[in-house]
């Protein structure tokens, strides 16, 4: 498992000038075009997404007071809240209103027919199953990785792991009571998912 800090993710500027993009993953690394990404987006004011063609998406508010999503002729005003994943295909023009000012977000994006993701808030361990690839991202409360000598997560960080890393058997487990965490089962087609 990979660990991350959102904070010390190098932010990259969207062209249209209204946020900026924390990457946390994407493979296969180096590639023009990726399988599966993973990054946090700071979304200073309203406008457009960008289209992904052939993706799908699943957007996560993390922080922030609500984001309005727009599509004309599939769903409008469809608020977002925080630690609700909402999946969408990235083929559509989507526009984002922010009522209450600049938020942030949790992307997971899925090359389709490639690969495929699904996104949970959870409250208990996590087992990565074998085979998978993921990302888990803290929302609330402390959380560890493995049993002992593990690392302690606090909000905002995380772990990510690729499909053909060896991720430890005992997972992620929450230490306080409060703990709230966002995962990311990415996996190839034909691939069994599911969680202990």
């Amino acid at each position: 498992m990979r660990h991350f800090d959102v904070e010390t993710l190098t932010p990259g500027r969207w062209r249209n000038g209204g946020g900026a993009t924390r990457e946390i993953a994407s493979r296969p690394a180096g590639g023009e075009e990726f399988g599966w990404r993973a990054s946090v987006a700071d979304i200073d004011r309203e406008g457009p997404f960008s289209v992904f063609p052939g993706v799908d998406r699943t957007f996560t508010l993390l922080a922030g007071d609500g984001v309005r999503l727009t599509c004309p002729g599939e769903f409008e005003r469809l608020p977002a809240r925080v630690g609700e994943p909402f999946a969408f295909s990235g083929d559509l023009s989507i526009s984002a209103e922010l009522p209450g000012g600049a938020c942030r977000a949790l992307n997971i994006m899925a090359r389709r027919g490639s690969w495929t993701a699904r996104v949970e808030r959870v409250a208990g361990r996590v087992v990565p199953p074998a085979g998978h690839a993921g990302v888990f991202y803290v929302l609330r409360g402390r959380w560890r990785t493995g049993e002992d000598g593990g690392r302690a997560l606090e909000p905002g960080q995380g772990v990510w792991w690729d499909e053909d890393d060896n991720a430890p058997g005992e997972g992620v487990a929450p230490l306080s009571p409060d703990a709230v965490a966002l995962w990311a089962d990415v996996t190839a087609p034909g691939r069994l998912t599911g969680r202990v």
